[in-house]
């Protein structure tokens, strides 16, 4: 792994992958969902579709075109606190995938037109997203944790606040943020780190320059303490989806590892608690699993599950019960050791994928501020011991709960899983 600083704060970073004849390519971006403010909720997402739609160079149909003549994919992602734009090429095909990229995240026209048809068709994605479920019930619980903040808010946006965005907001939310101190380069695969800088100084040389320094981590605001609130939406179906949680761990919390070897034995596999007592022992759930995710200044620990609006109350109480049990007497040493096995395993699968990898370094860089080789990560999982485990269940799961839910009840009391 290596990294570089050009001049205006632009980083370059890359990971040479033997063997390997693809590679990926992502621009990353630190601004996401949480550093909208005001009218402004959807701009990051709004953004993501816009740059794809046409610069000074080609229009919308070419940057399509020039990546499937290729048999590149490229595509992109917002989430609360980054963005990324990313292709996958051959090797040969590099230089192109570079120049495609970097060309509409810095020249993007962002044109009325464009805004217009967008628009259109980020409300066709709410819609699709809302029929969902399963996915809309995690947006619910962001907000029973986080209430009407950025944070507890939909990345994509609502109806309203997309349908309220002009073409001025946008265009000035883009010249403000998308900037080279702000702006991250990264490749894995079959890319060698020298020619990757020349491509880079290349695609954005007429930006680069000045005595500007790579942006610091974000800003930590004190950790939110954690509250019972319960989101309750009602509708048709006959499945209900559900999550139950609580706040979880900040990003640089050392402890982070020992998380998610919690999760994975409380909810990570056909041999997790939840999994044999939700549904192998009871069949009260054909899906239900824990989950842990990190932002710069909190987190969010949940379990989640769907089942029949009869069987909310009895889901409800057994997850109840597994939570508190857990974070009473802890978990054994046999479910540790399954869960650090889940985890490292998870990790070096996940790396055999050049896009992984990829992302793996953009991650570090502009989210952690620390670059982990897989050895390092591996060892820090190797670290965690049953104390540790049971030290943080006691801190996280002790927390008040939050409950979200979407579907029908079936009379269930929601607020005494709360209490």
């Amino acid at each position: 792994m290596r990294r570089s600083v050009l001049p205006g704060g632009l980083r370059v970073l890359s990971e040479q992958v033997p063997g390997a004849r693809s590679v990926a390519v992502g621009i990353w971006v630190d601004v996401g969902s949480r550093d909208e403010r005001g009218s402004l909720h959807g701009a990051s997402h709004f953004l993501e579709h816009l740059l794809f739609k046409g610069t000074k160079r080609r229009n919308a149909l070419e940057i399509a075109s020039v990546m499937d003549a290729v048999g590149g994919e490229m595509n992109a992602f917002t989430a609360k606190e980054y963005t990324c734009y990313y292709a996958r090429v051959l090797d040969e095909d590099l230089p192109l995938a570079v120049d495609v990229v970097s060309d509409l995240v810095t020249g993007s026209l962002v044109t009325s037109a464009d805004v217009e048809v967008e628009r259109e068709v980020i409300l066709e994605e709410i819609a699709m997203h809302d029929d969902d479920p399963g996915d809309a019930v995690h947006d619910s619980f962001a907000a029973a944790l986080f209430g009407d903040s950025p944070l507890g808010r939909p990345v994509i946006g609502t109806v309203d606040s997309v349908a309220g965005l002009s073409r001025s907001a946008i265009a000035g939310f883009y010249r403000r943020r998308y900037t080279l101190p702000h702006l991250v380069v990264s490749a894995a695969g079959a890319v060698e780190h020298d020619h990757l800088v020349r491509l880079v100084r290349a695609a954005f040389a007429p930006l680069l320059g000045g005595t500007a320094s790579p942006a610091g981590l974000r800003a930590v605001s004190p950790e939110r303490a954690a509250a019972s609130t319960v989101v309750a939406r009602e509708r048709a179906g006959g499945q209900t989806n559900l999550v139950l949680g609580t706040t979880g761990l900040r990003r640089d919390d050392p402890r982070r590892f020992a998380l998610e070897v919690l999760s994975v034995a409380l909810g990570g596999g056909m041999s997790s608690r939840l999994f044999q007592s939700v549904r192998e022992q009871r069949g009260l759930a054909y899906s239900v699993y824990s989950y842990a995710s990190s932002h710069a200044d909190t987190g969010l620990f949940g379990v989640y599950a769907g089942c029949a609006p009869g069987k909310v109350a009895s889901v409800l109480d057994l997850v109840r019960f597994e939570l508190a049990s857990v974070a009473a007497a802890g978990v054994s040493d046999e479910e540790v050791r399954r869960g650090k096995g889940a985890v490292r395993g998870s990790l070096v699968l996940g790396l055999e994928d050049t896009g992984d990898r990829m992302s793996r370094l953009g991650k570090a860089e502009l989210v952690h501020g620390e670059l982990l080789t897989v050895e390092q990560l591996l060892a820090r999982i190797d670290a965690v011991t049953p104390d540790d485990v049971r030290a943080v269940a006691a801190d996280v799961l002790s927390r008040p709960l939050s409950l979200a839910v979407l579907g029908r009840t079936g009379r269930a009391d929601l607020e005494a899983a709360v209490r």
